[in-house]
This record gives structure tokens, C-alpha cells and sequence, in this order.
């Protein structure tokens, strides 16, 4: 009995050993890491399968692929093993999926080439950055532009809803050839790669996104400069295909959109409606999309730098009217350096505009400052000319040199010409301030009769003439009305005053600041106010 207890021992050893032989045959035809097989699935039945038997199910409801036997029936516990796969078992299965579906594929056909329908690209930017907006009529700015189309002849099935593809693919497929019709020097980032990206879904919806700086034309109307509200679009297209083989559309009626915090310097962004319109061109009908930017320009900048210094210069020019006007240099250098300031101003102001060929707001500002600066000059010209004789003294005409010929006497050490009559003591008081008239001194002359030494006077009496007709007569230059002034100057039965004030200067003092003051009335009432943008069209 003992004998056949030790046989069935080895026998049950024996037949152990052959299980576990065959098992480990199993596992290197089929490593259960690998299929995803615990070893107690193991079994003789296992054994005679190949693997070519197994595929993956990309249909399972779960994002993980599972082992898949054509008689699973027979092995219900396979289903619930997943499959560990690795990322290069990954992309060597996109590589493979992509390949198949450009096997096909033509880059030169639209997406619905012979559908009877055009292919519809669908379009957002988003402004990172936008400016500046030169005065040169163009502006510049920075953003994501993206195109949305989609073409069905890409589209697959699996467990991934989306692809995202290398930029290496855009050659391999057909893609919108989108240019700005306004557009002067745009180019991609490419630092430190090309900043593109592909997107490819399930459905054939392709996203083509790109950076780009953008410089496109913004043709401005400058009248206004610089209280003015410019329309600056943007207009893209397509370059080749007519409406009838591709229309743009914007994706969302807000499909323009801009970065949180983003300013400009020089102006406020007002508003930034979007259209879309057909263009015609030689070639045929082309579907247009636009985007205006609606700007209204910052005027503080202008208004401290130029109008408030102009309006400072323009009111010390005024100045010259309470200085009396036998300040000849003072007055006449306070004229000439407001004129060259204003000067200086309206030069710097304008290196920046361009060269159009008709007056804007600030030229007209700047030539009304003009004006009333040599306004002034030209006030005092009348009065010295029309108003002060000499340096306060009146010419001696050639036959009143004649009737002085008396000897002088000196008396108590000074020079005395003794004359008989009021005549020759005019005279000689002529002579005496032609000759000296800075050192004029009145004792010097001692006549016998009871006549009063003139005082020297630069003030006249006013002309028996109307003042309008006296303002005439200076504005002509007219010589006789001249003369006529010249000899009330020599009148001595009414009272005079030395340096006294001009009648000019006392009008000129109320009228220059009260038309100044009405003309920035009219100016601001008219340029101030809210202006209209006004439309660009293309042509």
C-alpha cells in the first residue's frame, strides 16, 4: 500500500512539471503584461491561439483600448482587462491613421470641390496688442487670427475626438489662401518656432490659428486733427477663389475680441463693428469680411503742448500795449519774438503729419496765433508812424534853418540864443531836437516876449475827422492827413502830457483780447464737438 502512495506521488509531480512547462511556453508566445491576461486564464484551450486573432476595438465605450477575441463568448472575463499601450504605440497609430486618409487626398481640390456648394471658412482675432496709429495713415497691430473650415474627406472614427497635428501638415492639405486687402507688411512670429497650430476633429473640423503682426493702410481725414475721429478697417479675403467656390463668415457675431487691459496712447477705442460684404473685382465676385476700429483721438496732449502755449504767447504779445510807445526796441523785439516762437511751435507740431493739402484744425489755430501776433506789431507800426513824430519831436523843414542866425550868449555857464519872436524860438527848438534830441533842454532857449517854452509831446489832439475815417486814412498811409497831424503837434494854446497813451493802444487793449476770446468761442463750438467717422469703402 505504501509502494503505491510513493507511485501516485511521483506521478502527480510528473504531470505538475508538464503544466508548468506549458505555461511558461505560453508566456512567451503571449506575455500576460502585454495582453492583459492574469494567470489564471490560462488554459489548454489558450494555448492553440494565435495572436493574429486579436485586434483593437476602438469602438468600446472607454478611452482605453481592450483585448478582443473573435470567440469571447468562450472567455467573458477578457473583456474587463485592459490594455496597457504606451505613447509610442500611440502615435504610430495616428501616423497610420493620418496616412490612410491622405492616401487619397488632393490639396489642390476645396473640401466641396463638385458639391455644387462653396466651402465656408469661418474667422476670429483676438487682439493681443493694437498701435500705433501713425498719422501716416496706417496702424499696426498684434494678433491671433483663426480659420475654421471643414472638410469631410479628413474626417475619422476612434476614441480621440481630436487631433492635434504638426504644422508640417498644412502642405499636405488644402487650406484657405486668406490675404489683407489693406494690408502693407504682416508677417508670423517664428520665434522660437513657427507660431502656428492644427487642430483636426472627428468630423473633419479643421482649426488653422496663427500669429500675426498686422500693418494695414487706415485712410484718415485730417481736417479735424487733432480733435478728429478716425476709421481704421481691417479687410480679408480670399486671394483666388470667388464667392462661388468660398465665403467667409465670422465665427460669432463678437468674433473680434481683444486682450483685458489693452490701451492705446493716443486714442479710445470706440467701438469695432464687423460686416461681411462681396467685392467685385475684375476676376469675378469675392466674399469680404471687415472689421472697422472706430478711434477718437486723446486731444490733452495737444492742448498742453500746443494750444495753451500758443494762447500764453498770443496774450504776451498784448503786453507791448502798456508800454509806451517811445519804446521803440522794447516793443518791437516783444513782437518779433512771439512771431518766432509761434514759429517753432507750429514746426514741431507738424513733423509728425502727414503732408496733405488741406488746412487741419491746429493749422488753423496756429494761423489765427499768427495773425494776432503781427497784429500787434503792425498796431504799434501805426502808432509810431501815424501818432509819434520823430523821437517826440517834429521835422525842421530847409527855409526854417535860414531864420536862425541870432548869437548865442552864455549864461550862468549856459548857452542862451536870445530870439524876438514865438517863430524863430520854434525853430531853433526844431533845430535843437534834430541835432540833439536826447539832451534837449528847454532853458536854453530865452525869448523876449512872453511866449512859454514847448514842452516836448508825442501826443496830438484828436483830428477834427471822424474815427473811421481817421482809421482809414492810417490804414492808406496817407501822407497829407500826416502833415496835418504834424502841424496840431506845434500848437501851444492847449494843455499837453509828456509820454501820454496812444488812442490806438487804448482801443487795441479792449478789441485784440475780445476778438481773441470770440474767435476760440467759434473755434471750440466748431471742432469740438463730437465728429462722425466716416465710412471706407472699397474700391
Amino acid at each position: 500500500m505504501e509502494y503505491l502512495v510513493i507511485v501516485l506521488w511521483f506521478i502527480y509531480i510528473a504531470v505538475g512539471h508538464i503544466n508548468i512547462g506549458k505555461c511558461f511556453k505560453i508566456y512567451e508566445r503571449f506575455p500576460i503584461h502585454r495582453i492583459g491576461l492574469s494567470e489564471a486564464a490560462t488554459n489548454d484551450t489558450m494555448l492553440n491561439k494565435d495572436i493574429s486573432d486579436f485586434h483593437i476595438n476602438r469602438h468600446h465605450p472607454d478611452s482605453g483600448s481592450f483585448i478582443h477575441h473573435p470567440n469571447v463568448h468562450e472567455y467573458p472575463f477578457i473583456k474587463a482587462l485592459p490594455k496597457k499601450r504606451t505613447s509610442v504605440d500611440v502615435s504610430k497609430n495616428i501616423s497610420i491613421l493620418l496616412e490612410n486618409l491622405l492616401k487619397s487626398y488632393s490639396n489642390s481640390q476645396l473640401p466641396t470641390d463638385g458639391g455644387g456648394v462653396p466651402t465656408v471658412v469661418k474667422t476670429n482675432i483676438l487682439i493681443r496688442s493694437m498701435g500705433p496709429v501713425s498719422d501716416d495713415m496706417d496702424y499696426s497691430m498684434d494678433c491671433y487670427f483663426r480659420q475654421y473650415w471643414r472638410d469631410k474627406r479628413l474626417s475619422f472614427h476612434g476614441p480621440i475626438k481630436s487631433l492635434s497635428l504638426s504644422i508640417s501638415m498644412l502642405s499636405r492639405i488644402w487650406k484657405p489662401d486668406t490675404f489683407f486687402y489693406n494690408g502693407k507688411q504682416s508677417h508670423i512670429h517664428t520665434i522660437t518656432v513657427p507660431n502656428k497650430l492644427l487642430r483636426l476633429s472627428q468630423e473633419g473640423d479643421i482649426l488653422y490659428s496663427m500669429r500675426l503682426t498686422i500693418k494695414a493702410s487706415c485712410p484718415m481725414e485730417l481736417k479735424n486733427f487733432p480733435v478728429d475721429r478716425q476709421s481704421c478697417p481691417l479687410i480679408l479675403g480670399s486671394y483666388a477663389y470667388t464667392s462661388r467656390q468660398l465665403v467667409y463668415q465670422w465665427l460669432t457675431s463678437n468674433s473680434v475680441d481683444f486682450n483685458p487691459g489693452m490701451t492705446l496712447s493716443q486714442f479710445d477705442l470706440i467701438d469695432f463693428p464687423q460686416s461681411n460684404y462681396t467685392l467685385n473685382r475684375r476676376e469675378g465676385e469675392f466674399s469680404v469680411l471687415q472689421v472697422s476700429f472706430n478711434l477718437q483721438r486723446h486731444a490733452g496732449y495737444f492742448l498742453i503742448q500746443v494750444y495753451v502755449p500758443c494762447i500764453l504767447i498770443v496774450v504776451l504779445s498784448w503786453v507791448g500795449f502798456w508800454i509806451h510807445r517811445e519804446a521803440t526796441s522794447d516793443r518791437v523785439g516783444l513782437g518779433i519774438t512771439t512771431v518766432l516762437t509761434l514759429s517753432t511751435i507750429s514746426l514741431d507740431s507738424r513733423k509728425d503729419l502727414p503732408k496733405v493739402r488741406y488746412a487741419t484744425a491746429l493749422d488753423w489755430f496756429l494761423l489765427m496765433s499768427f495773425f494776432y501776433c503781427i497784429a500787434t506789431l503792425l498796431e504799434f507800426a501805426g502808432v509810431h508812424y501815424f501818432t509819434k513824430v520823430g523821437s517826440g519831436e517834429i521835422p525842421l523843414d530847409e527855409d526854417e534853418w535860414e531864420d536862425i542866425g541870432e548869437p548865442v550868449e552864455k549864461i550862468g555857464g549856459r548857452l542862451s540864443i536870445q530870439l524876438d519872436s514865438p517863430q524863430k524860438l520854434m525853430a531853433a527848438r526844431r533845430r535843437s531836437s534834430l541835432i540833439c534830441p536826447i539832451y534837449n533842454d528847454t532853458t536854453l532857449f530865452r525869448p523876449n516876449s512872453k511866449v512859454s517854452t514847448m514842452e516836448r509831446t508825442t501826443q496830438t489832439e484828436q483830428p477834427k475827422a471822424s474815427l473811421y475815417k481817421q482809421l482809414w486814412l492810417c490804414i492808406l498811409g496817407d501822407d497829407k492827413f500826416r502833415r496835418m497831424r504834424q502841424r496840431e503837434a506845434t500848437r501851444t494854446d492847449t494843455t499837453r502830457h509828456v509820454n501820454s497813451v496812444s488812442l490806438i493802444d487804448r482801443m487795441a487793449r479792449v478789441l485784440f483780447p475780445l476778438s481773441f476770446l470770440i474767435f476760440n468761442l467759434m473755434y471750440w463750438l466748431a471742432y469740438g464737438p463730437y465728429q462722425d467717422g466716416f465710412p471706407w469703402t472699397a474700391k
